[in-house]
C-alpha cells in the first residue's frame, strides 16, 4: 500500500487546461444530428461514440484538429435540450454551456432533412445571446438536393451556413477553410512534451468520474448515482509536478463502466465497452478503480484482467475509503483480499482513496509518473549481464531429472511493458512457470519495474547435427 496524504488537490497538482493557447472550436446543437460524426471527422479519429440513439455524448469531448499547417481544439458536447429537467439532460445542458464559454468559434449543427424543428429554433436564439461568431453546419447534405435545402437554415440570422456530410466527409474543406479563416493563427508544430495517457476503469458507479472532477477541480464530467452515466471516454489534461521537481504532464481517460456481457442491454452502453477497452490501448497506466463498500469482486478481476493483458502499467485504486469502518487489521485483510482474487496483477500497488474527499489523492500523479518511467526503462547491456551473473547462472533452471535448461544470456527486446528474450541451449523445452516468476521477481527487484507487468520471451539454441 503507498501512504498519500489528503491536501487541496486542485492547488497542490497545478491544473491547467491545455499546455499553449489554441483557440477552440464548440460543436453544439440538439441530439441526434450528427455532432460526434462532424467531432470525429474534424479531428480524424474515432474517439466520440456515434449512433443512432439520441443523447449518447453527454460529457465534453476534446480534440485536435489540423489544416492547411494551423491547429485547433475541437470540443464535442451532448445533445442541448434546454427545457429538460431530468437529471442526465440538466448536466448535458451544463456542461455544454461550459464548452460554450470557453470556446472561440461555435458550430451550430443542425440536420438538413429535418428542416427547422423548434428545438433548432430555441437554440439559435439563444446563441445570439452569446456574442461569439457562429457557423451553422446544415450536416448530412449528402447530395445536391439536400445541399439546396440548406438555404432555410439562413433565417437564423447567422452569415455563414455550411452545407457538409460528416459521415461522407463532403463539404468539410469549406467548413475548415471557414474555421482557420476566423481564428487566431496557431501553427501546427512538434509537440514539446508526451502527455503520460491514464485510463481510470472499473464497474459503473466505482467513483471514475468523481476522481477525475476531484483531480481536476471542476465538475469536468457528470457525476450521478445512475450506473452508466459516463458513456464516451472524456479526456482531461493537466500538468503537475514530480518529487525531483520535473512536470508531470497526465491526460486522464475517463472511461465507460464495465459490466458483464450479460448485463450490457443498450446498443450505446454495449458500444461504450468497447471503445472502453479500446482505451485502455491508447493507455500508458491503468487506474483500475475498486468500490470499497462492495469489495472486490470477480467482475474487477475480469475487467484489471483487460489491461493487464494488453501490457499497462496497473494501480490499484480502492475509492470510498472514508465510507469504511477501520480497525488495525482493515487495510492488510483487504490487500489480501484484492491479492488473492487478482493474482496476476501481484505487481501493481495498492492506494486507498477517497474521491470524494481528496483522502490520500496529492501524489497519485507522482505514482503514475513513476510507474511509466517504469514501463519504458531499457536497461544497459553491461547491467543486464551483471544481472545474469549474479541471478541466473545459478541455479539452473531445471525443467526434470532427465532434463537440464541452460539459459545462456539475457536481453532485453522492447519497451512498453519491458520484454526480456532469454536464450536457452540442449532443449526446446519451455522454460517451466516457477523459473519464469523467479526470473521477473529478480528483474523487478533489480531495476524497480514498478506497476508494470515484465514480459519473458524464450529462444532456443538447438547445436546443428554434424553431417
Amino acid at each position: 500500500m503507498v501512504d498519500i496524504e489528503s491536501e487541496n488537490i486542485a492547488e497542490e497538482i497545478g491544473v491547467i487546461s491545455e499546455q499553449v493557447e489554441i483557440p477552440l472550436v464548440a460543436i453544439i446543437g440538439r441530439p441526434n444530428v450528427g455532432k460526434s460524426t462532424l467531432f470525429n471527422r474534424l479531428i480524424g479519429s474515432r474517439r466520440s461514440i456515434v449512433g443512432d440513439l439520441p443523447g449518447i455524448t453527454r460529457d465534453r469531448i476534446y480534440g485536435q484538429a489540423e489544416w492547411q499547417n494551423r491547429i485547433f481544439r475541437v470540443v464535442d458536447t451532448g445533445g442541448i435540450v434546454p427545457d429538460d429537467e431530468a437529471l442526465i439532460p440538466v448536466n448535458i445542458f451544463k456542461q455544454a454551456k461550459t464548452a460554450i464559454e470557453e470556446a472561440s468559434l461555435l458550430l451550430f449543427v443542425v440536420d438538413v432533412r429535418d428542416g427547422i424543428s423548434p428545438l433548432d429554433e430555441d437554440i439559435a436564439k439563444m446563441m445570439h445571446t452569446l456574442g461569439k461568431p457562429v457557423f451553422v453546419v446544415a450536416n448530412k447534405s449528402d447530395s445536391a438536393k439536400t445541399v439546396d435545402l440548406a438555404g432555410e437554415f439562413h433565417q437564423f440570422g447567422y452569415e455563414h451556413v455550411i452545407p457538409v456530410s460528416a459521415e461522407h466527409g463532403a463539404g468539410m474543406g469549406d467548413l475548415l477553410d471557414a474555421i482557420i479563416d476566423n481564428l487566431p493563427v496557431v501553427q501546427a508544430r512538434a509537440v514539446e512534451h508526451r502527455d503520460i495517457h491514464v485510463a481510470i476503469i472499473g464497474r459503473p458507479n466505482v467513483g471514475k468520474s468523481s476522481l477525475i472532477n476531484k483531480l481536476m477541480g471542476e465538475e469536468r464530467v457528470i457525476v450521478s448515482p445512475i450506473p452508466g452515466t459516463t458513456r464516451d471516454a472524456v479526456d482531461s489534461v493537466f500538468e503537475s509536478t514530480d518529487e525531483d521537481g520535473s512536470r508531470i504532464h497526465l491526460r486522464l481517460i475517463d472511461t465507460a463502466g464495465i459490466r458483464r456481457k450479460g448485463k450490457t442491454y443498450e446498443m450505446a452502453e454495449k458500444m461504450s465497452v468497447v471503445m472502453a477497452r479500446k482505451h485502455i490501448e491508447r493507455a500508458d497506466v491503468v487506474l483500475m478503480m475498486i468500490d470499497a463498500i462492495e469489495g472486490v469482486t470477480a467482475i474487477d478481476a475480469n475487467i484489471a484482467g483487460y489491461a493487464h493483458e494488453a501490457g499497462r502499467s496497473v494501480i490499484i485504486v480502492v475509492n470510498k475509503w472514508d465510507a469504511i469502518e477501520k480497525d488495525t487489521y482493515t487495510v492488510k485483510q483487504y490487500e489480501e483480499k484484492i491479492r488473492d482474487t487478482m493474482k496476476f496483477l501481484d505487481y501493481a500497488p495498492i492506494v486507498f482513496i477517497s474521491a470524494l474527499t481528496g483522502q490520500r489523492l496529492v501524489k497519485l500523479p507522482t505514482l503514475i509518473a513513476r510507474a511509466n518511467r517504469a514501463r519504458n526503462l531499457r536497461i544497459p547491456t553491461s547491467e543486464l549481464n551483471n544481472f545474469f551473473q549474479d541471478y541466473l547462472e545459478q541455479p539452473k533452471a531445471t525443467i526434470s531429472a532427465r532434463s537440464r535448461l541452460k539459459i545462456m544470456y539475457i536481453t532485453q527486446a522492447g519497451v512498453r511493458p519491458p520484454t526480456f528474450v532469454v536464450f536457452t541451449s540442449g532443449t526446446r523445452t519451455k522454460i517451466h512457470f516457477s523459473y519464469e516468476r523467479y526470473l521477473i521477481n529478480r528483474l523487478r527487484e533489480s531495476f524497480d519495474f514498478f506497476a508494470t507487468p515484465i514480459r519473458i520471451k524464450q529462444r532456443s539454441r538447438v547445436r546443428k547435427q554434424a553431417d
